[in-house]
C-alpha cells in the first residue's frame, strides 16, 4: 500500500476523530474544520484513515453515515464486530467494545461484517 501523505486535513480529521470519543458524520466534521479543506477532501481522508484502519464507518439508528476510531485494526485485518450505542437524545453514537455479539447462522452462511446499533439514552443524558 502507498505511503499516505500526513497532510494538515488527514492530521486534523485524525485528531478531531480520536478527541471527541464519539463516532462524526462527514458533515459535523465539516463544521469542525472549519474551511480547513472542502468536503471532496474530507471525504478522500475519511477513506483513506478507513483503508489504514485508522478509523470505521458507522451507521447510526436513522441512517447517518458517521465515522469512529478503530482501536485494534490494522491495514489488513479490521474487526469492528461490536456495539454501537445511538443516543435518542444527543443523537451521539458511541463504540462500545466491551459488548461483541454472538450470532449464531445457519451451517451455509458466512458472516464478513456485523453493523448492529442499538438505541436509547446515553449516561450523559440521563
Amino acid at each position: 500500500m502507498k505511503q499516505s501523505r500526513n497532510t494538515i486535513a488527514r492530521k486534523e480529521i485524525t485528531r478531531l476523530i480520536h478527541e471527541s470519543g464519539i463516532a462524526l458524520s462527514h458533515a459535523e466534521l465539516q463544521v469542525l474544520l472549519d474551511g480547513l479543506c472542502d468536503r471532496v477532501t474530507t471525504y478522500r481522508v475519511l477513506e483513506r484513515l478507513m483503508d489504514e484502519g485508522v478509523i470505521h464507518k458507522v451507521v447510526d439508528i436513522d441512517g447517518t453515515l458517521k465515522y469512529a476510531e478503530c482501536h485494534t485494526c490494522t491495514t489488513e485485518i479490521h474487526h469492528h464486530d461490536h456495539l454501537h450505542f445511538s443516543c435518542e437524545q444527543c443523537k451521539t453514537v458511541t463504540c462500545v467494545e466491551d459488548v461483541e455479539p454472538k450470532i449464531k447462522l445457519p451451517v451455509n452462511y458466512k458472516v464478513h461484517k456485523i453493523n448492529l446499533t442499538v438505541s436509547g439514552i446515553c449516561p450523559n443524558c440521563q
